[in-house]
């Protein structure tokens, strides 16, 4: 009779087909995912918002572009070494580096001095001299620097293999979400949509769930490309060794790199230039890029409600409250 109990139990696979919650393995990934979440949280809020506004980066770029500064005066024109001088009167210390004339001879010169480390790009009348501010729009400077703390944190080399990193843990992230995300086989349908009248509570955790597994193969994308912009030479490197038995992997690097940010317009696949699928296209990238955020934001209140606030409620309590009188 014991070994039929035996041989009929369960196995710890059809457990976590069934029951996951009961399951120490999942207990122990849940550790795992919250905190993780906790580690990286904020990186992860950041680098989905800035990633999810640089899909736009070449609309951010024109729609930053100012006219061209053209000169009223009615002065004859002013040769190099006389725009050299009146620029070096204006920054004193400073040495021209070079002169952007355009082909319009009324344009505004591009002129770029240097003083030891210290670089200055600015805008000259052609006629007159005058300086006429920055060559660089504050714009154009503002979706450089984007891109710089998006791609190296404002680190350099440094920072992309900080992104490396980080990319290792969100995808450990994911892997564990999934699993901790599996309710078993009679509730998987139900974390796939949200649902009415269940309470915020459960309405959050619902939302974390469904946008964890719909967001999924984006944020696996996301999480495998950050790696390989880290360490290019070495994951290279590594792949030709399996070439013998994968074959040549230069182009998944290729489309890794093409995915990471949408930029799929220009290839011919499926999008042959400008128009509706290339705009529908940044716009799927840019709506699931901002799905880390979301799971950042969701895994934030759950936390908060389950772990912080019970803890911070327990401390506002009058200490006579808590105190347990001596019999």
């Amino acid at each position: 009779m014991a070994t039929m109990t035996a041989s009929t139990s369960p196995s710890v696979w059809q457990r976590w087909l069934r029951q996951p919650q009961n399951i120490w393995l999942r207990k122990a990934l849940f550790q795992v995912h919250l905190w993780s979440g906790i580690g990286i949280g904020l990186y992860v809020l950041m680098i989905s918002v800035t990633g999810s506004v640089l899909v736009y980066r070449n609309e951010l770029y024109v729609a930053a572009t100012r006219k061209p500064v053209i000169s009223t005066s009615s002065l004859p024109h002013l040769n190099d070494a006389q725009l050299t001088a009146a620029a070096q009167r204006v920054y004193p210390g400073y040495q021209v580096q070079s002169l952007l004339r355009a082909r319009n001879p009324d344009q505004a010169v591009d002129v770029w001095l240097r003083r030891g480390d210290d670089i200055k790009k600015r805008l000259f009348d052609p006629r007159t001299g005058a300086d006429l501010g920055d060559s660089v729009p504050a714009g154009i400077q503002l979706v450089s620097e984007l891109i710089d703390l998006h791609d190296n944190l404002f680190a350099g080399p440094v920072g992309r293999e900080v992104n490396a990193i980080a990319g290792l843990a969100v995808l450990v992230l994911a892997v564990s979400g999934l699993v901790v995300w599996w309710p078993g086989v009679r509730a998987w349908r139900r974390s796939l949509t949200l649902h009415r009248s269940v309470g915020w509570k459960r309405w959050v955790w619902d939302l974390h769930s469904m946008v964890g597994f719909w967001s999924l193969a984006f944020i696996l994308l996301f999480a495998v490309s950050g790696i390989y912009f880290g360490f290019p030479e070495a994951i290279e490197d590594f792949a030709l060794r399996l070439q013998p038995v994968f074959g040549s992997t230069d182009r998944f690097f290729y489309w890794l790199a093409i995915l990471h940010a949408g930029r799929i317009n220009g290839i011919g696949f499926p999008c042959g230039g400008p128009g509706v699928c290339d705009q529908s296209i940044k716009a799927i990238w840019a709506f699931f890029g901002l799905a880390p955020a979301a799971m950042f934001a969701t895994g934030a209140i759950m936390w908060w409600n389950r772990v912080l606030r019970p803890r911070w409620q327990a401390l506002a309590r009058p200490s006579s409250s808590r105190a347990v009188p001596a019999s």
